[in-house]
């Protein structure tokens, strides 16, 4: 998820980057080139991931690259990896995967390093792919460094090519009536970009849809859907929003006060800790019943403390944006 910060490279630079995508751009493969992606019912995938590059409220360095693989059908996270980054390069429309990707390769790296049985046979990229103003967004150039398939899922629509958020285009989305409906978004020049999808019943915003690397539009639109309990793909939802300076309880996600890093959770011996959801509002006392205070502090009823609740000091805390 890109912010715009302050600052533009020179022209050499942009000259170079542009040098670069078109180059990458020639490698791009826009057909199915594993048998699952043929498969109606996906047979044979087993592992989706997820990236993002999520930011630190009000600073435009700091950054958390994120990498979530999920099992397929079942959703369920197998691994996750979030690192603190800091950007060098600054955001410049177009440009976006030379300030993003190197952080979500090396993210690919560790993991193929430390868990290769782990490794994702598809990521789910927040942002575009060939949906771009040159036909090689950070879908591509991600799928082109990390040679894995990859979709881009953008929750905006690119207005490249003569496409435009317009009356039109708005009516379009009006008539999709089930999750799973969708339309092409054909440029001006006549090339199908990407599909705007309906990707839940009860959403009234598509997703964009488009190719990255090694697999077909229609692949790639039916997978994105497949990957959907709410509207935003479980990969990306599940990968997290920006930061922030709101921590939020990982045993029910619920947003904690700001100011508080220190804060202790305690939680039930053997809990499993899973991805944040949203909750609007958190105090002291967590609604999933585990009691937050600060260090110190003994249990306040009605959770007394007892051998069976342990300390999660460092490991309790994820972030949590909004509302996907």
């Amino acid at each position: 998820m890109a912010r715009e910060v302050a600052g533009r490279p020179p022209e050499e630079t942009l000259s170079l980057w542009k040098r670069e995508q078109a180059l990458l751009k020639g490698r791009v493969v826009d057909r199915d080139t594993e048998a699952w992606q043929r498969d109606p019912a996906f047979s044979g995938l087993r592992r989706v991931g997820g990236v993002d590059v999520s930011f630190v409220k009000g600073d435009s360095v700091s950054a958390c690259a994120s990498l979530v693989v999920l099992s397929y059908p079942e959703l369920e996270v197998l691994y996750e990896d979030c690192r603190m980054v800091s950007l060098t390069a600054p955001y410049v429309s177009g440009f976006l995967a030379f300030r993003e990707v190197p952080f979500l390769v090396d993210a690919v790296r560790r993991l193929r390093e430390k868990e290769p049985h782990l490794m994702p046979q598809v990521l789910l990229v927040d942002g575009n792919g060939v949906l771009h103003h040159r036909g090689f967004g950070v879908a591509c150039h991600l799928g082109i460094l990390t040679d894995l398939p990859c979709i881009g899922v953008a929750k905006k629509l690119l207005q490249v090519d003569g496409l435009e958020n317009n009356a039109l285009h708005k009516e379009k989305i009006r008539l999709l009536q089930a999750g799973g409906d969708t339309f092409p978004l054909m440029g001006g020049s006549g090339a199908i970009l990407g599909m705007a999808l309906k990707s839940h019943d009860h959403s009234t915003k598509p997703l964009y849809v488009s190719v990255g690397h090694k697999m077909s539009l229609e692949a790639a639109v039916r997978l994105t859907r497949g990957c959907c309990r709410f509207r935003i793909p479980e990969p990306v939802r599940q990968v997290g929003g920006p930061p922030g300076v709101w921590p939020a309880c990982t045993t029910c996600s619920s947003v904690l006060p700001s100011g508080w890093p220190e804060w202790i959770l305690l939680v039930p011996s053997g809990c499993g800790v899973r991805r944040p959801h949203w909750r609007e509002s958190c105090s002291r006392l967590c609604p999933c019943g585990r009691e937050v205070m600060p260090p110190g502090e003994a249990p306040r009823s009605p959770f007394p403390a007892n051998p069976g609740w342990v300390e999660a000091k460092d490991t309790v805390f994820a972030w949590s944006s909004g509302p996907g």
